[in-house]
């Protein structure tokens, strides 16, 4: 006899299932009535022959049926497959309509996906293994040792992307002013970023950004602010270590677990692009992960406020965290506390977005929804129509995220974990891989399927704790002495070291050796520079923003109107950065203009650097 609380992990299972079945099926209707010149995946023809209104009532039709037929028989297993038999019709319509083999490899691993569930149902929640802590303290250290050595390499090479002058106004010259007026006004306030006296959350709201304002005034240079980007990617260690405590992991382990991290090449690659508010977003997941873990509330609700004020779109990850956290605490025969948490994620996070959302266009720049126009019909500018699109045509999402653009991400992700975020029976912590499939997949803005910027920080989390989880389970499918209980890992370790290599090792000594081989030449240059009065106001090539960012007032001379260029003190013209001279007709003909304007030439770098400043300026 059934016990009330196994009843209710009994009923929000079918729940889920037949929710799931039934909206395949809608979908799958839906597709098939198309007229076949509007059955596509490449554009969005097809959201003009499919009705929403009659995808919801296929669905509660379909739903209803499955619930009259459980009254008399046990359809758990019937359902599954299905669930199963549904996907290969839709998948099938969709590969005749655009096939691709990346498409088909997508399908099929789906597919084999719902094909052990239909077979072997989901797994039954297991206990992690206790663990002996022999050897801790050597273990600790050495991942102390891991994080030190990652902190330094991270720092090294973007130092010297400053130092060499190769950070550009956009993404690092911005925010050297924005920390530069935090200092010493208290304010967000840039003038670069968009060629005006602007708070930078109008663009983006990210005030976790005052968290590393007291470090920064002991010494304001933009170079502090990449030693404090790498400390922080570096800290991630601390959650992750004790997360995989959590999840029976020995002490060495939990060492080369780190060690995974700090090899992955999107974590390192991610700082390639200079400074920005998501290098926050892995550690403090991490720590709100280790919090539900805990099953801590207190602690869950400190990391989701911290996590929520990194950037407007943070709270996707919440959301999903919450989501998560419902989905399996309902798995679980009873676990109230986890429902209750979860949905209070889930609630805060979405309250939290349409509240910066609204404050974005009303008062700021607007949602950047620009960025998936590919999921956008014509006319539509709303994120609700994004959403519109998943629910409706969901091989269109499928077939986005394997784009040819996007293989080798894809390949630079999910190789170096050797696949393992995506072993699991435990069908509930595929919700995990929303951020990594919505923020880097479905897009088709190129920056955000590009391991070296700024946006796979989030999906990282993750996909590590979607690895952990599943490894940690497949440690306790095997025996405990035998070898082949830590082979993923080391096969894992393996995979990470030669992409690493091959990627950020080689990105980030490209630029340590290009501050060592010319850095006399950089002296020069900084002996320049340090001739344009700290007080004036300056518009300069997007180079030489970052260098110039301790004042009130700078511009770059590509974007900066010709009302804010020549109302500038002193300007600073790299001779050959050409994109700034092309929309004034080229270097010769933008200098007649500037001296026409009253600037004239003060100083010279040999043939690279000019500086002018106004004739009453000289006086």
């Amino acid at each position: 006899m059934l016990t009330s609380k196994q009843k209710r992990h009994i009923a929000s299972e079918n729940l889920c299932r037949r929710v799931l079945l039934s909206w395949l099926f809608a979908v799958t209707v839906e597709f098939l009535l198309l007229p076949a010149s509007l059955r596509r995946l490449d554009g969005l023809e097809a959201l003009k022959g499919v009705s929403a209104g009659r995808t919801v009532c296929l669905m509660c039709g379909c739903f209803l049926l499955l619930w009259a037929a459980s009254l008399f028989f046990d359809t758990r297993r019937t359902e599954r497959w299905l669930t199963a038999g549904t996907f290969a019709v839709l998948s099938g319509m969709g590969l005749y309509a655009a096939f691709s083999p990346a498409l088909l490899c997508a399908v099929l691993l789906c597919l084999a996906l719902l094909l052990i569930y239909a077979w072997k149902g989901s797994a039954v929640k297991t206990e992690p293994m206790e663990v002996s802590e022999r050897g801790r303290c050597p273990a600790l250290c050495l991942t102390v040792v891991f994080a030190l050595v990652f902190f330094a390499f991270v720092s090294l090479w973007t130092v010297c992307r400053v130092l060499a002058y190769r950070t550009p106004s956009y993404d690092f010259g911005i925010f050297s002013q924005m920390f530069h007026q935090m200092r010493t006004t208290g304010l967000p306030t840039t003038t670069l970023e968009r060629d005006g006296l602007l708070s930078h959350f109008k663009v983006h709201v990210s005030p976790i950004y005052y968290l590393l304002l007291p470090f920064y005034c002991i010494c304001p240079k933009p170079a502090t602010l990449q030693v404090l980007q790498a400390a922080l990617l570096a800290s991630a260690a601390i959650p992750l270590w004790l997360l995989a405590k959590k999840h029976g992991f020995s002490p060495i382990l939990r060492a080369l677990f780190c060690l995974l991290l700090f090899l992955y090449p999107a974590y390192s690659g991610g700082a390639a692009y200079d400074l920005h508010e998501n290098a926050f977003l892995t550690p403090l997941l991490l720590w709100l992960f280790y919090s539900i873990d805990c099953g801590s509330g207190w602690r869950t609700a400190l990391f989701a406020a911290l996590t929520l004020p990194v950037k407007e779109d943070a709270a996707v990850y919440v959301a999903v965290a919450g989501l998560y956290l419902t989905a399996r605490s309902l798995r679980k025969p009873c676990d109230r506390k986890g429902i209750k948490t979860g949905l209070l994620l889930l609630l805060a996070s979405i309250g939290w977005f349409f509240a910066v959302t609204t404050y974005l266009s009303k008062c700021g720049d607007g949602v950047m929804a620009y960025r998936y126009e590919n999921f956008m019909p014509d006319g539509s500018s709303s994120l609700f129509s994004v959403i519109k699109t998943v629910m409706l045509l969901p091989m269109k999402v499928l077939y986005e995220c394997v784009e040819t653009e996007k293989l080798e991400f894809l390949a630079r992700t999910l190789l170096p974990l050797l696949g393992l975020p995506l072993l699991t029976r435990h069908y509930e912590r595929f919700l995990l891989l929303i951020p990594y499939v919505l923020v880097n997949l479905m897009s088709d803005y190129p920056y955000q399927h590009d391991i070296y910027f700024q946006y796979t920080f989030g999906a990282t989390a993750f996909l590590f704790y979607l690895t952990l989880l599943n490894l940690s389970e497949l440690m306790q499918a095997i025996p405990k002495r035998v070898f082949l209980a830590r082979l993923p890992l080391f096969l894992a370790l393996i995979a990470m070291i030669a992409c690493f290599s091959a990627s950020s090792m080689g990105r980030g000594a490209l630029y340590i050796k290009l501050y060592h081989t010319n850095r006399t030449s950089y002296a020069q240059i900084d002996e320049f520079l340090q001739a344009v009065p700290e007080d004036a106001s300056v518009a300069a090539t997007t180079f030489y923003t970052t260098a110039l960012s301790n004042r009130e007032v700078l511009y770059d001379i590509k974007y900066a109107t010709s009302e804010h260029l020549f109302s500038v003190d002193c300007i600073v013209l790299d001779t050959s950065d050409t994109e700034s001279h092309k929309k004034f007709g080229g270097l010769s003909a933008f200098m007649q203009f500037l001296q026409a304007n009253g600037y004239s030439e003060t100083d010279r770098l040999e043939e690279s650097l000019i500086l002018l400043q106004r004739k009453t300026q000289v006086e």
